[in-house]
């Protein structure tokens, strides 16, 4: 008995060892319940707290893009209205002439209506009668000007667009005059001002739009000297002149002007450009020979023959150097004198550095040949060992070197020799007598040329 009574007390301590940790496991779940609850609304919390500071800063994002857009908004505006004002005053200040007549303008139209309805209204017309009338006068004249200068623009005649203008002005200066004559019969002077008043507007845009039609003085100037040629053009070259005159009537209209067509009948004629010829070609060649002739002859005679055409030059009575001779030229009697030989060079020849009297370039001076000898290994190196002589082509190939370094010679003051070359290009001296040959008779014949 006492083992059951045992067992039944073990039991229910178990029970209540039992339901005191289901109350235990309950009460920590509904801990653990509203700790999970707390956490939820914290992080709800949180949630809509952070949602609330993204929201904010959109929205103050939001206000300033539309604050910015506003403001660019407002500056595109202000910055059109300046354009604006910027094209209306550059076009006011480029046209002045224009807004000083529509002002002059109006101040004349609007009398001359005012004046019209008056003298309608006083006959007994309706008021509203009176000025559709005026209108229909001064805004007719104005219609057909307007028609008259869109008609000019397009190339249409215009004269009966002014002719209309101005008879329809007339009738609205006559009701004026009409009106003001009988209302002011001594102050006739009123009924003047107020019927000019219709036609002073419609003077002032006429002058507008036809009086600078003209031409200028330059292209009347220019129009007659244009003529002028024409008639000596015609008086000095008659046969090119009727052979051109042909030519523009056969060929198709506007083809070709009459410059052209003298061109043409010049070359018809003549066979060369208009002004050229074979006799102006044959007297350029003529003149070339006999200039080229000339300085053959200065370069084979003797230095006392120059000097001689020299004073003769000088002393010449139309020269207006005649009566200051040169102090350094020595006298007649002393050909070949040291202080004459050793006088620089002057003319054409002696700035080409080709020599005083322009000495053939196969016949060197004996002062010459002594300089290219002593420098005649100025190409090779210093045991007197010279590169080979050149190739033709190769010399070819020197020449614009050799003619630039001619020149920076003359630029020196100092003649164009062998020995120069030879030094300034590093070859022989034989290659640089070659290149100085060719030079010197390039030069020459450009000289010739030249003249």
């Amino acid at each position: 008995m006492s083992t059951y009574r045992e067992e039944r007390r073990a039991d229910q301590a178990a029970e209540r060892t039992a339901d005191r940790d289901d109350r235990r496991l309950e009460l920590e779940s509904k801990l653990v319940y509203k700790r999970q609850l707390a956490e939820d609304e914290r992080a709800e919390k949180e949630r809509k707290a952070e949602q609330a500071r993204k929201d904010a800063e959109t929205k103050r994002r939001q206000d300033q893009a539309e604050a910015r857009r506003r403001q660019d908004e407002k500056a595109r505006n202000r910055a059109a209205r300046i354009a604006r004002l910027g094209k209306v005053s550059r076009w006011v200040n480029a046209n002045p002439v224009t807004v000083f007549v529509a002002f002059v303008m109006m101040s004349s139209v609007i009398p001359a209506v005012i004046s019209q309805v008056g003298a309608l209204g006083d006959t007994g017309v309706h008021v509203m009668l009176a000025a559709l009338l005026a209108a229909m006068l001064e805004g007719g004249a104005w219609a057909i000007t307007f028609m008259g200068k869109a008609a000019e623009d397009a190339g249409r005649p215009a004269g009966k667009y002014r002719i209309g203008t101005w008879c329809t002005a007339a009738v609205a200066a006559g009701v004026n005059y009409w009106h003001w004559a009988e209302k002011l019969p001594d102050a006739q002077w009123v009924a003047v001002v107020f019927a000019a008043s219709s036609l002073f507007a419609i003077y002032l845009w006429d002058m507008k739009t036809h009086g600078s039609h003209g031409r200028t003085k330059e292209e009347r100037k220019a129009e007659r000297a244009r003529r002028a040629h024409l008639a000596a053009r015609k008086k000095d070259h008659k046969d090119i002149a009727k052979q051109a005159a042909l030519l523009l009537s056969a060929m198709p209209y506007g083809s070709i002007d009459e410059e052209e067509a003298f061109a043409a009948a010049w070359r018809i004629h003549k066979g060369a450009e208009p002004g050229l010829s074979p006799e102006v070609y044959a007297a350029a060649t003529n003149a070339k020979v006999a200039l080229g002739a000339a300085f053959e002859l200065g370069e084979h005679v003797r230095p006392q023959m120059v000097r001689a055409g020299m004073l003769a030059g000088l002393y010449n009575p139309l020269n207006p150097l005649s009566r200051r001779p040169a102090a350094s030229v020595p006298a007649l009697d002393a050909p070949a004198s040291a202080p004459a030989a050793q006088t620089p060079a002057e003319g054409a020849t002696a700035q080409a550095g080709i020599g005083m009297y322009g000495t053939p370039v196969y016949r060197k001076k004996a002062s010459e040949s002594a300089s290219e000898k002593a420098t005649g290994n100025a190409g090779g190196d210093a045991g007197g060992n010279t590169p080979r002589g050149r190739s033709p082509q190769e010399l070819e190939a020197l020449l614009p070197q050799a003619h630039k370094l001619a020149q920076e010679l003359v630029a020196e003051g100092r003649q164009i020799s062998a020995a120069s070359l030879a030094k300034g290009l590093k070859i022989r001296r034989e290659d640089g007598m070659w290149l100085r040959d060719r030079v010197i008779e390039e030069r020459k014949l450009h000289l010739v040329a030249g003249a």
